[in-house]
């Protein structure tokens, strides 16, 4: 019977009811039970990794450590075990992910290790859950926080230990609004105040945090092979797709890719489809006149989306519906070029009919991908291909996936970035690394037009360290971070002349500043993005040992945004 406040305290004025507080805590999943987890027993390698970091808490003193293993070598078993470490000696935990479609997972190990120990923040969540995890923090019931990077922000009053997962991922940077900070370094300084131990961990790590490891700034710790009697890494096949086109194949998949799919579901196996762009076509232009549909704000192509019936600008989200005619000529005979993740699915469906498909992106609701929907649908073996883009390449573990096909290697190559090839081996290794996870072994195939590649090349083989040893020697010739710092410097305005004029004159000043000084400068030139939401956009970069000296005191108007390290400079 619904009752008003008023009926209820009537009630009680007649001593007919009583009326009590009690604390209703918002459910998270971070509040779900989960049945206990059954603590494995720990390879040499993991013991032996183990060690530093356990010896580390003992001390109480800041401490830092790279935890370089491959995909499935069991870095999340050595998180739990530091964690279980620290809270024994009294301490408190912070353990990081890049993604909220990865804290669900995270969380669910946490938990089920710990359980009514653990937190979740983050932005996923509705403000009243969010409350409700800051207050369990706050009040000392959670001395484990889990979430993206402003879990760092959490009301812990004795952390112990950080946990970064993961941690070459650049959503560990918040760079779209200030404070512009890198969710690492903010770790490292909390840490080095606390006197906890750091742990980053990847089996793809940043090349400036692996280039601090084998200088001795960061303690590195490996493990080199796969747990779980699984078959080890899988073997990756590297397809060009330019013998493809000779031969008559016009599809997205290559010969070697459509039969190995075949095999995999013909054995009630599961297959992953990684490709690093959205919708279903990138571009759509008139075949009569050429035109491209663009969009108003931003001098970016417009990406066809079928499932919406619509054209979307990745960068404001501006959509219109797809015309039937183009607007310059008139003509109706309009073409759609370039693949992403909805066009899979759809070759999917098309190649075989039988299959169920779910696509994993950022168009997919938060909600689902920061809950555990997707995962269990997956998990309970409800579907049988996976399409996605780097959000499943991230740190998930799926048992029964056996085949991970990656349609476009080059996606990101052409980047004008000086991080593009770290980029593109990431997600090409993570990627692969999904493969033969279980005691099923797993196989990868490779589609590109660079088969000869280094980025490429030493993806197929596992081989972090060729592709360190490359990329390291690009960056000291190139003299790129981490041999110097840089800043980056952004003028937006919606005016053109006087957006280039003012990087121009910023440019000029910091050259008269920076005389005799080792900074080098680069630009000023357009964006790689010339226009966004409407504003024009230039930009230049400062590299240096110290680049922040020559713009200390820099008076600058408004419309300006500078980063430091920046994770992007396109």
């Amino acid at each position: 019977v619904a009752a008003t406040p008023a009926l209820l305290r009537g009630l009680q004025s007649r001593g007919l009811v009583e009326l009590r507080e009690r604390r209703v805590w918002r459910e998270t999943l971070s509040a779900r039970p989960g049945g206990q987890s059954v603590v494995p027993v720990l390879t040499d390698a993991q013991a032996i990794a183990l060690e530093p970091i356990t010896k580390a808490l003992n001390s109480g003193a800041f401490s830092e450590h790279l935890l370089f293993g491959v995909t499935g070598s069991g870095k999340t078993e050595l998180y739990l075990r530091a964690t279980g470490h620290a809270l024994a000696m009294g301490r408190q935990v912070i353990c990081l992910v890049p993604e909220i479609a990865l804290a669900a997972q995270t969380v669910e190990r946490f938990v089920s290790r710990f359980p009514g120990r653990v937190a979740l923040l983050h932005s996923g969540l509705t403000v009243g859950q969010q409350l409700d995890e800051w207050e369990r923090i706050h009040q000392g019931q959670a001395d484990i926080v889990v979430g993206p990077r402003s879990a760092l922000f959490a009301p812990l009053e004795r952390p112990g230990l950080i946990i970064l997962d993961e941690e070459h991922e650049w959503t560990y940077k918040q760079d779209d609004v200030a404070p512009r900070y890198h969710a690492r370094d903010v770790a490292r300084e909390l840490a080095r105040v606390a006197g906890a131990a750091l742990v980053l961990g990847s089996a793809t790590p940043d090349v400036g945090t692996f280039h601090r490891a084998v200088s001795g700034a960061t303690q590195l710790l490996e493990l080199p092979d796969r747990i779980g009697g699984g078959a080890g890494l899988p073997p990756v096949q590297v397809v060009d797709m330019r013998d493809e086109l000779r031969s008559g194949n016009l599809s997205i998949f290559s010969h070697a890719l459509e039969s190995s799919m075949t095999e995999t579901l013909s054995r009630r196996e599961q297959v992953l489809l990684f490709l690093n762009r959205r919708g279903t076509a990138t571009l759509v232009q008139c075949r009569h006149c050429g035109h491209v549909f663009s969009c108003p704000r931003c001098s970016v192509a417009l990406a066809h989306h079928a499932v919406r019936a619509s054209l979307l600008c990745h960068r404001c989200g501006y959509s219109m519906r797809v015309p039937e005619r183009c607007p310059q000529c008139r003509a109706a005979q309009l073409r759609f070029l370039g693949v992403g993740t909805q066009r899979v699915v759809e070759q999917v469906q098309q190649s075989f009919p039988g299959a169920r498909v779910v696509r994993w992106d950022s168009d997919v609701p938060v909600s689902a991908r920061g809950g555990s929907e997707l995962q269990d649908v997956v998990h309970g073996g409800h579907v049988d291909v996976i399409v996605g883009t780097q959000m499943v390449a991230k740190g998930h573990d799926f048992p029964n996936v056996t085949l991970v096909g990656v349609i476009s290697a080059d996606v990101g190559l052409s980047v004008p970035d000086y991080r593009s090839s770290e980029r593109v081996f990431q997600h090409m290794s993570q990627a692969s690394g999904r493969a033969g996870r279980g005691v099923k072994p797993g196989r990868v195939v490779v589609q590109t037009y660079e088969p000869d590649n280094y980025v490429v090349q030493s993806a197929a083989l596992h081989d972090y360290r060729a592709f360190y040893e490359q990329e390291i020697r690009y960056r000291r010739e190139s003299y790129y971070p981490p041999f110097c710092s840089m800043v980056r410097l952004v003028f937006s305005h919606t005016n053109e002349d006087h957006c280039r004029r003012e990087a121009e004159r910023v440019h000029e000043l910091l050259a008269r500043r920076s005389e005799s000084t080792d900074i080098r400068m680069t630009g000023p030139s357009p964006a790689f993005v010339r226009r966004l939401r409407g504003r024009y956009r230039w930009h230049l970069t400062v590299r240096g040992s110290q680049p922040t000296d020559v713009l200390a005191e820099l008076a600058l108007p408004r419309g300006w945004v500078v980063d430091v390290d920046p994770a992007s400079v396109a």
